[in-house]
This record gives C-alpha cells, sequence and structure tokens, in this order.
C-alpha cells in the first residue's frame, strides 16, 4: 500500500487539471486558476511523499509526467485560449497558437525525463512556474492595470505562447526547490525565493506571480554564476 500513497496523490494533480479544463470551457478563469494553484500543491507533495516512503518506480515516474501534461500542459493553454475569445481577435487560426503551450509542455517532460543533467536542477523552466504564470494572467486583466491591455491583444497572446513555449525547452539553467538539506549558505537563493515568494503572495496575492518568476531566473543566474 506504501507504495501506491504517492501515486495516489499524483491521480489528485490529474483530476485538479481536469476539473480546471471544465471551468475554462466554462469561462471560469479564476477556478482554472485555482486548479492550477491545487494541483501543484499535489504536484510538490507526490515527490516530497516518494522522498520520505522511498516509493519510487517507473509507473508513478510516468504517471507524474501524464498527470503534468494535463494540469500545466493542457489546461494553461486552454486558459489562454479563453483569453484570446475574451479578446478582439478576428483570426481563429491565431486563436489556436494558444496550444503551443501544450505541445512544448509535452516536450519539456519528455526531455526532463531523459535528461541525466536535471537530476538536480532544471533546463528550461519547468512546467508548474509556466502554468502558475499563466494562472495569474485572469486575475491580471481583471484588475484594470497597465498590463491588462495587452492581455486584450491576440498578437500579445500568440507571441507569449510562442515566447513562453521557448523557454520550456529552453537550455537556461535553473535551481530546483528541492531542499537537500536545511543549511542556509548552500540554499541562501531557494531560502530567498521562498519568503520572498511568500511576503509577495501576501502583498498583491495571485497578481505577484510574474514578480516571483523574475526573481526565480534573477537568484537561479547569481547562482549558476557563483556557481562557475
Amino acid at each position: 500500500m506504501k507504495k501506491h500513497i504517492p501515486n495516489a496523490v499524483t491521480c489528485l494533480n490529474l483530476f485538479c487539471g481536469c476539473l480546471g479544463i471544465v471551468f475554462a470551457f466554462q469561462g471560469d478563469l479564476e477556478w482554472a486558476s485555482y486548479s492550477i494553484l491545487i494541483a501543484a500543491v499535489f504536484d510538490f507533495l507526490d515527490g516530497m511523499l516518494a522522498r520520505l516512503l522511498k516509493a519510487y518506480s517507473d509507473i508513478g515516474k510516468d504517471l507524474d509526467s501524464l498527470a503534468d501534461m494535463v494540469s500545466f500542459g493542457v489546461l494553461p493553454s486552454v486558459i489562454i485560449y479563453q483569453l484570446f475569445l475574451q479578446s478582439s481577435s478576428t483570426n481563429e487560426w491565431l486563436n489556436f497558437s494558444a496550444f503551443l503551450i501544450t505541445i512544448f509542455s509535452a516536450l519539456r517532460l519528455a526531455k526532463f525525463n531523459n535528461d541525466s543533467r536535471q537530476s538536480e536542477n532544471f533546463i528550461g523552466l519547468p512546467t508548474p512556474a509556466n502554468a502558475m504564470l499563466i494562472a495569474s494572467l485572469p486575475f491580471i486583466a481583471e484588475q484594470g492595470n497597465m498590463i491588462s491591455p495587452y492581455l486584450q491583444n491576440p498578437v500579445f497572446l500568440a507571441v507569449f505562447s510562442l515566447g513562453m513555449g521557448l523557454l520550456l525547452v529552453s537550455e537556461i539553467h535553473l535551481m530546483s526547490l528541492k531542499f537537500s538539506s536545511i543549511d542556509l549558505r548552500k540554499n541562501s537563493n531557494r531560502y530567498i525565493l521562498v519568503f520572498s515568494s511568500l511576503i509577495l503572495l501576501v502583498i498583491f496575492k495571485f497578481t505577484a506571480v510574474p514578480l516571483i518568476l523574475i526573481l526565480y531566473f534573477i537568484l537561479s543566474f547569481i547562482q549558476f554564476r557563483k556557481a562557475k
């Protein structure tokens, strides 16, 4: 039974992704975004439980990727597709560029599963991080700030989809948030990211995600610069 506990949590991740797709097609983008957030929590927990219980398996690894494909690949594309429909877009084919995120997410997950260089850190933007950014877009669009008009622009949405897709399969080195120890010196950038993210989320809530992602890139650059 012990070895099936992480897989059960992974299935909850998948279930959240399925629910989010339903919410998105119903036009409820806020709950679609919350579904990504809850799925990300389950995605974190299944890995943590697998390590604690030493319940590793090839099935668990594949199941995790399949769940991530739905929750962090398909669901974000559906959210962007709905933003296209809410925009001034008159080109139906341009709207379908939203699903570039799905395609590049599949490539990213396949690359991750077969790249031995990514055992401790990431190469390319992780799919959950990309999905969380996309989950923040409906909230940013509702606030009516300086970024909101861009989210009503179909050309911007198309370029954004392509750009984020390319980041998923890029060769950019990014730090993992897995703590191998509690050592402050070894994990200083991780601690900075975690605590800064909590503060930003308290202040700005979901709209803090773009700022957190920028901070993630900066801290990763500093960490690997030092390592060199």
